[in-house]
């Protein structure tokens, strides 16, 4: 049954997603990216978008996470209308509602792992950033790591850090753009279990964009992007 009052419902869904479209001009002339692209994703959910590389998943992440705009269209996060904000706009959304992960990781080299971890808390102008970013790098398994810069630890310690960064400011939605990506088999479904698990005490929301088959497996549903067009979207067997 159709919701009576559209508003309402976007404001019980942790995603809403309308007709949206993302075009780029080239010397050559316009490429269309994505194309008439929708659907709605509820709280508590986990989401993978998955297809071929080039197919448009990773600019459907930064339109969902409002790093990017769209061309048409409209997102909807957690309420909040990130499509028609300015950069400010969106800034003060992702930083009061959004997590990310990385393929690349994208920590800090010139910070430790707990000054990584502690940033986001420090950008939202929190008053206790080190309590917590110890907890949560103690949930991770690096507690005892916490003074190591980048440089010194393994790829799977980095995205360790990058989870606890993530997870720290207690996200209504995750991102994660290929999280395993960068890592070897075993590493990676180390990190996949920790994702899944920090995800489940936390209540987040999850949208994930990956070619790792078992990491799709443990989503609830699945979006498959094709030449930039939502092509399937199934609820995954339990």
């Amino acid at each position: 049954m159709a919701d009576s009052n559209p508003a309402q419902a976007e404001t019980r869904r942790a995603l809403v997603v309308e007709a949206l479209g993302k075009r780029v001009a080239l010397p050559s002339g316009e490429l269309t990216i994505l194309q008439d692209v929708g659907f709605a994703i509820g709280h508590g959910d986990t989401v993978a978008i998955v297809g071929a590389s080039g197919s448009g998943k990773s600019t459907l992440l930064s339109l969902l996470a409002g790093l990017d705009t769209p061309s048409t269209g409209t997102v909807v996060l957690d309420g909040a209308p990130i499509s028609t904000l300015d950069e400010d706009g969106r800034a003060k959304v992702r930083g009061e509602k959004v997590g990310f992960v990385f393929q690349s990781f994208q920590l800090l080299p010139s910070l430790t792992a707990l000054e990584n971890v502690m940033l986001p808390l420090e950008l939202r102008g929190d008053r206790d950033v080190e309590g917590p970013a110890r907890d949560v790098l103690a949930r991770v398994g690096l507690g005892e790591r916490l003074g190591h810069y980048p440089r010194q630890l393994s790829g799977g310690e980095q995205q360790r850090v990058a989870l606890a960064r993530a997870f720290v400011t207690r996200p209504s939605l995750l991102f994660a753009d290929e999280p395993t990506g960068n890592l070897d088999t075993a590493t990676g479904q180390s990190i996949i279990e920790l994702l899944f698990a920090l995800n489940a005490d936390a209540g987040t929301t999850l949208v994930l964009v990956t070619h790792d088959d078992h990491l799709a497996q443990r989503c609830t549903r699945r979006l498959r992007i094709d030449s930039g067009r939502l092509v399937a979207d199934e609820a995954m067997p339990a």
